[in-house]
């Protein structure tokens, strides 16, 4: 028997926001979540002096752009778990997916992150039962792709 097409409910979409928003180095950064849904995450961070790595040009630092990308991966691994999982109960669902953790991402750095404001999207390539890949974009306020990531997840 064949499950039905999986929605993105208001209260899936306030619990991945939830998980996400509580995750403390998530907050220190400033990441801002724009779009949850099936297809896609959007999430993007303004530009702070602490997030500087080349102080002669004001250049965001490499480690903050794999970390956006590995964000917006996870929320969108953990929405491709939710459709995997809808048939546990809701206990079950969430003890499985308290689990979520990046196995592997390979980041390309493609430019200098110049900009007041970066923007990163992922997409779900493949979601199995226990392991999700996702490819996720880093662009500037003016549209310059910075990055781009593939991550691998356990989520299950």
């Amino acid at each position: 028997m064949s499950q039905p097409p999986f929605e993105l409910t208001d209260e899936l979409q306030q619990a991945v926001s939830s998980f996400f928003q509580r995750i403390p180095f998530n907050q220190m950064l400033g990441i801002e979540l724009d779009e949850l849904s099936t297809q896609r995450v959007t999430m993007h961070l303004p530009m702070k002096p602490e997030l500087i790595g080349n102080f002669m040009h004001g250049i965001l630092h490499g480690g903050v752009i794999s970390s956006l990308l590995d964000v917006a991966g996870g929320a969108m691994a953990l929405i491709g778990a939710f459709d995997k999982h809808q048939h546990l109960s809701s206990a079950e669902r969430m003890a499985r997916l308290s689990k979520l953790g990046t196995i592997d991402l390979r980041v390309d750095y493609l430019r200098p992150g110049r900009g007041q404001r970066f923007t990163a999207s992922a997409v779900l390539l493949r979601s199995g039962n226990k392991v999700a890949v996702v490819r996720s974009e880093l662009h500037s306020d003016d549209g310059t792709l910075v990055a781009v990531g593939t991550g691998t997840y356990l989520c299950g």
